[in-house]
């Protein structure tokens, strides 16, 4: 039996016939750490959406533990289901996940809706909101809650149903140092649960922490793919594919010096180096 989770074979996706994804053939193995590295408008975001079944291909065969999505597959209750089961889904944009009265309401949701009882549900939300470190929010409105805390809420609102693979768009988008710190440390401590996760990010300063196997999207083909030291080590490859730009600075005897200089959007910089602070630490996330 294959170990591969995911299997694309020639994928193409449009919108309104705006090619997003064009002839991508890929494999993503059990318990492996994926991040799909792109620029803006690159089809990262698109391909996430087929891996979750959000979306079908217009052309191409994209399989999931063995078998095909599709429309038609998806048409029967019981896939659905049983591919809901194994595979979540974290957006970007929190508040597009969030819509319960309460953060314990968001977090027991799945659970309730897989018929789940009581007796190991309220645990089950318990250790969740311990290990995310929001016990204290419990009662609050997701939607009042800052950019970090709906993360965290998003996070574990998935989590709590153990699913085979996580898929993450942009976890680090508008978070601030903290907040992304700890999605980081999250991520990290995923690197021993035999979960696979894909990550989706145009941030390349947390690619090394989240991912053994890197695949670079531009123009919604596949660009490149290694490890991230090999990726990230291609200074050619990252401007090429605009996560990188050229920069020019003068110093003061006179002359000009060019670096590589990564895309940043959300983080402060050095302004001696010109490089993105690491506010990264090896902490575990915080429990209780």
């Amino acid at each position: 039996m294959s170990d591969c989770v995911f299997e694309l074979n020639e994928v193409s996706y449009a919108y309104q016939n705006q090619l997003a994804l064009d002839g991508i053939s890929m494999q993503i193995r059990a318990g492996s750490r994926v991040a799909l590295l792109g620029a803006n408008g690159s089809g990262k975001s698109t391909l996430l959406r087929l891996l979750d079944a959000l979306y079908f291909p217009g052309k191409g065969e994209l399989k999931a533990f063995g078998k095909e999505l599709s429309e038609a597959a998806f048409a029967d209750d019981e896939v659905n289901f049983a591919f809901r089961r194994q595979v979540g889904f974290v957006f970007q944009n929190p508040d597009v996940q969030l819509f319960n009265p309460t953060v314990f309401d968001e977090i027991a949701f799945g659970p309730l809706q897989l018929g789940w009882p009581k007796e190991k549900i309220l645990p089950a939300v318990a250790d969740m909101l311990a290990r995310f470190a929001i016990s204290h929010l419990k009662d609050r409105a997701p939607h009042r809650l800052s950019g970090g805390e709906k993360k965290r809420v998003a996070l574990a609102s998935i989590l709590i149903l153990a699913p085979q693979v996580l898929l993450l768009d942009e976890p680090t988008a508008a978070l601030d140092p903290e907040s992304q710190s700890e999605v980081i440390r999250f991520l990290i401590e995923c690197r021993n649960t035999g979960q696979t996760i894909v990550t989706a990010t145009h941030d390349l300063d947390i690619v090394e922490e989240i991912a053994d196997l890197v695949f670079v999207l531009d123009q919604g083909r596949i660009a490149a793919c290694g490890t991230p030291a090999e990726i990230l080590g291609n200074e050619a490859l990252l401007r090429q594919t605009h996560l990188a730009h050229a920069h020019w600075h003068l110093h003061a005897d006179g002359k000009a010096h060019m670096h590589l200089h990564a895309h940043r959007h959300d983080h402060p910089h050095d302004a001696a180096t010109d490089t993105p602070y690491r506010r990264l630490t090896r902490q575990p996330v915080r429990r209780g």
